[in-house]
């Protein structure tokens, strides 16, 4: 059976990333005063590469992306496109529209767009207790939009594309298995973040003042680099609808900063969906999934400790408690444990029991 700290291993993973990047919203509504909004996007990315760039250095282990097999090269590319590109402008073109509290308020929405891909596209198997879960977050998701009152059609059509772009590009980096999590966000953080800062560099007529700049690689760096990487690691471990479900505690997290430092104001419904939130995360990390199951033979690399169930491989003078990643080997066999939707389970429930 899975050893309970990897669970847990990857659970904290989820949490912390949450926190990070709740934290970016305060810090990036302060520096909006003086970069104009796509440039910042831009300059978050680019922080995020450098954020993760001494991870990268320090794992040995770099790949070019179109080395890393076709299916890592597509995958890697989607991730791009639709989470580092599109869903940021589609963002910034609702900003116009609408104000940004009620914004990133609607943000919730990319955890119903992960739920419903990652059942109905990606083959994510949902028990009676996750779907439980689920839609208690989606019901804490509409009682934040619900208290803030309506934009109007045009922003919250906007914010719902963006959100599925971004649903996308939580299920094609938990299947990305070519190249660490580390080099999947110096990656995305490049490419997307050039095009970005290109965009909105060549608008505004410039990035912004040198201070500036230097506070949104900052925020980018910890907020993003360090969050994204520590969310693709417990996507990895957890499946992307799970690790969603944590993820989406983001904005609580951004929004006890905002009263705190910024001192916005604390509504009721956003009291309530807290505690729904909450509740609905201890019911989803309740539920037995566990079925006999066949593992056909895969070759892949990914974060792993040798004391964890499918990963009996060795190395000399390495202890079974250290985590590392490198390419290795799965044989094929069959047998049944509880698990998640991780890189190792990615197979059929037909005709299966669950409980």
């Amino acid at each position: 059976m899975q050893a309970k700290h990897s669970t847990a291993k990857y659970i904290i993973a989820g949490m912390a990333s949450a926190i990070l990047f709740g934290a970016a919203t305060p810090a990036s509504k302060a520096l909006l005063g003086g970069i104009q909004p796509q440039a910042l996007a831009g300059l978050l990315y680019l922080g995020a590469a450098l954020g993760v760039l001494p991870v990268v250095i320090k794992e040995r282990a770099f790949r070019w992306p179109w080395r890393a097999g076709r299916r890592t090269f597509l995958l890697l590319t989607g991730a791009i496109v639709m989470g580092g590109i599109l869903g940021p402008l589609l963002l910034l073109l609702a900003l116009r529209a609408a104000s940004s509290g009620s914004v990133s308020l609607w943000l919730n929405l990319e955890f119903v767009a992960t739920v419903i891909l990652g059942h109905f596209v990606f083959r994510e198997q949902l028990t009676l207790r996750g779907w439980i879960g689920a839609g208690g977050t989606i019901i804490a998701a509409l009682l934040l939009v619900g208290g803030e009152g309506s934009g109007g059609i045009i922003p919250v059509v906007l914010i719902t594309s963006g959100c599925i772009c971004w649903g996308f590009d939580n299920h094609f980096t938990a299947l990305i298995d070519g190249i660490s999590p580390a080099q999947t966000t110096l990656w995305k953080g490049v490419v997307a973040g050039a095009f970005n800062l290109f965009m909105g560099g060549a608008i505004a007529g410039g990035a912004g003042l040198p201070v500036l700049v230097t506070g949104a690689l900052i925020v980018g760096s910890v907020s993003y680099g360090f969050s994204i990487t520590l969310y693709v690691t417990a996507a990895q471990g957890l499946g992307a609808t799970r690790s969603q479900m944590i993820f989406s505690t983001s904005p609580l997290f951004g929004l006890l900063l905002s009263v705190t430092i910024l001192g916005e104001a604390f509504t009721g419904a956003q009291a309530i969906a807290a505690v729904v939130i909450v509740a609905s995360l201890l019911v989803i990390f309740s539920e037995r999934h566990i079925h006999f199951h066949r593992h056909n033979s895969i070759l892949h690399q990914h974060l792993h400790r040798h004391d964890e169930l499918h990963h009996n491989h060795g190395h000399d003078g390495l202890r079974g408690t250290v985590s590392h990643s490198h390419w290795h080997e799965h044989k094929p066999h069959d047998h049944a444990h509880k698990h998640w939707p991780d890189l190792h389970h990615r197979h059929s429930h037909e005709d299966e029991v669950e409980s």
